[in-house]
């Protein structure tokens, strides 16, 4: 019996031995994230929204060296209402509005990263996202289709997490669970697509369609593209 409780002495001591240090626990979570605004990137090579992401170190006595950080970005169309204006320009997207409770679903916007550098206990950050334009892509016809108001969004971060330990530099994950709100101004979108496509839309068209339309150009000695769309426009003229 003695040396049974010798051994199982041993076992537990090994056990404690392998247990992680407070620090390596300490970094299992240590970060807070919050977005506090967000504008357009002026003269970047494509669009850019920036969004100031301030980023907390709960355990300040656990200093963070650097954060490799990705986020999901995800569009909640549940939160929030929408007029008749802007239900009608949605329709091509979820459908009809009586059929809202069944295709109104949280969607996938984009994916972006950024390197947050060394902090004690806060910095804040410019998280970049490019945003398209074109009309194929389901978050450009969301926003296109919002009247005023905001968009409400949801980060959802992961990452890798530089920090110190007991035995120097150590590596941690970003917590599953960590995730920040913010409801992105309409005017803040519009006022990026008005620097970037200024009195201008993209409409993406197969190719066949395409050389119909540039014949039709030529046909008619057209300059622009916009007479083009005004003639096919005129009462009369589409079917010619």
């Amino acid at each position: 019996m003695t040396s049974g409780l010798a051994v199982a002495s041993q076992v537990a001591s090994s056990t404690e031995d392998q247990a992680p240090s407070p620090m390596m626990s300490a970094a299992a979570n240590p970060l807070k994230f919050e977005i506090l605004g967000a504008e357009p990137v002026a003269d970047a090579a494509v669009p850019l929204l920036a969004f100031s992401l301030r980023v907390t170190n709960a355990r300040p006595e656990q200093p963070i060296h650097s954060v490799m950080l990705q986020s999901q970005i995800q569009i909640e169309v549940v939160r929030r209402r929408y007029g008749p204006a802007e239900q009608a320009r949605l329709v091509e997207l979820f459908g009809e509005p009586s059929r809202w409770g069944e295709t109104l679903r949280t969607m996938l916007w984009t994916h972006a990263h950024v390197t947050v550098p060394a902090l004690e206990e806060s910095v804040t950050v410019a998280l970049h996202v490019p945003c398209s334009f074109d009309f194929n892509v389901a978050a450009t016809k969301y926003f296109y289709g919002l009247a005023e108001g905001e968009a409400p969004l949801a980060f959802l971060f992961s990452g890798t997490v530089f920090y110190a330990g007991d035995a120097g530099l150590q590596v941690g994950r970003v917590s599953w669970e960590s995730e920040a709100r913010f409801r992105l101004p309409v005017a803040t979108w519009r006022a990026l697509v008005d620097r970037y496509y200024p009195n201008t839309a993209w409409l993406c068209l197969r190719r066949d369609e395409f050389e119909l339309l540039a014949e039709f150009k030529r046909r008619r000695g057209l300059a622009t593209w916009e007479q083009v769309v005004e003639r096919l426009l005129a009462p009369g003229e589409a079917g010619r």
